[in-house]
């Protein structure tokens, strides 16, 4: 039976070793170790038979906008339902904190349509841009959606995101 908590950090390396093939095929960023351990309190990881199949991250920018990242689930494991769990368990967790907005960018849609979100246009997350796509080699070429659940925040982060805004429209 699939269940999550919350990670801890001897729970790295297993996190990483899920992640990185991932990584490697381009479908999530990459992220070092060093990286996983400062942020494994963002991080919820599912198990089965005290295994861990999957993880999935939920950052957060403010009140006004969290973002659900680093979905990855072990490719023996899919099927089980561990990837909605991780999305229930870190949707809860942006509910503690609060958060009006979720947002995610995937390439898979449907999956997260029928929990809830709706396709968005990235230059309204600005925080996002700043944040992670700005470092991506895919930034003016993205082929991933955008996607919300709650209403897209009116206020922005850095306003040097600002800047990016032009950029990404290019890539749209």
């Amino acid at each position: 039976m699939v269940r999550t908590r919350n990670a801890v950090l001897p729970d790295v390396e297993q996190i990483d070793s899920i992640i990185q093939p991932y990584s490697r095929q381009g479908t999530l960023l990459p992220r070092t170790v060093a990286e996983l351990s400062e942020n494994i309190r963002d991080f919820i990881v599912a198990e089965d038979a005290g295994r861990i199949i999957g993880c999935g991250a939920l950052h957060l920018y403010g009140i006004h906008l969290a973002e659900i990242r680093t979905i990855a689930v072990h490719p023996i494991a899919k099927g089980r339902g561990a990837g909605r769990k991780l999305v229930e368990a870190l949707l809860v967790e942006a509910e503690r904190h609060r958060v009006s907005c979720v947002c995610l960018f995937t390439r898979i849609p449907d999956f997260f349509s029928h929990m809830g979100f709706s396709v968005a246009h990235r230059e309204e997350l600005p925080d996002k841009i700043y944040k992670d796509c700005i470092h991506c080699p895919h930034l003016l070429a993205c082929d991933e959606i955008a996607m919300v659940r709650g209403p897209i925040p009116q206020q922005t982060g850095p306003h040097d995101a600002q800047i990016l805004i032009p950029l990404v429209r290019l890539g749209a």
